[in-house]
């Protein structure tokens, strides 16, 4: 369902905001609750958490954070089945108090994902145009003083906090990669 809603989604995003905005909107609600009822119902698959993190990131950021999201968030999987463990948010052994953080807490990683959501949707919303500076967009909206400047100043902290945690997940992943061909070496 995610899928499609976004593909109309972006294939209408220009032409008009306000659908746009809904559908995204309701595809990333639907993301919420299907996360929901497979925990509930004890559905939690390792095709359905992968199929989750891809369709996860959307398509209107640069293409070097989006390949960096993908690839941390795989690498992430991917160490995750090399040490055994049966979740990749299981990060208690992390040196990270951020990256503990935010798989530790619910309301935090909530915040960060939905601030990268709602930060698309209004730079979206606040563009004149497709071709509009993304930054002079972003600097005349923060100077005025509105709830959607105010949002949109969350939006963009969380959004930034969660680009770090991008950056932690991909280093502390490709952490446990080498030491586990390390220790492969050392038995061999």
């Amino acid at each position: 369902m995610r899928v499609i809603l976004n593909c109309i989604a972006f294939a209408v995003c220009f032409s008009n905001k306000t659908l746009f905005s809904l559908l995204y909107f309701f595809s990333f609600c639907c993301d919420a609750v299907d996360g929901w009822c497979a925990r509930k119902f004890n559905q939690v698959s390792t095709f359905g958490a992968v199929l989750d993190m891809v369709t996860d990131r959307p398509s209107l950021v640069s293409l070097s954070l989006l390949a960096l999201d993908i690839a941390s968030h795989w690498l992430q999987m991917y160490s995750t089945f090399l040490s055994g463990k049966t979740s990749h948010k299981d990060v208690k052994d992390s040196t990270s108090w951020l990256f503990r953080l935010y798989y530790g807490n619910r309301m935090f990683m909530g915040y960060c994902c939905v601030s990268c959501e709602v930060l698309y949707i209004i730079l979206l919303l606040i563009a004149k145009n497709q071709t509009e500076n993304l930054m002079t967009v972003v600097v005349e909206s923060l100077t005025q003083i509105s709830p959607l400047s105010i949002l949109l100043a969350l939006s963009i902290f969380g959004w930034l906090i969660k680009q770090i945690i991008n950056v932690i997940q991909m280093k502390t992943a490709a952490d446990v990669c080498v030491l586990y061909d390390i220790e492969k070496q050392h038995k061999a």
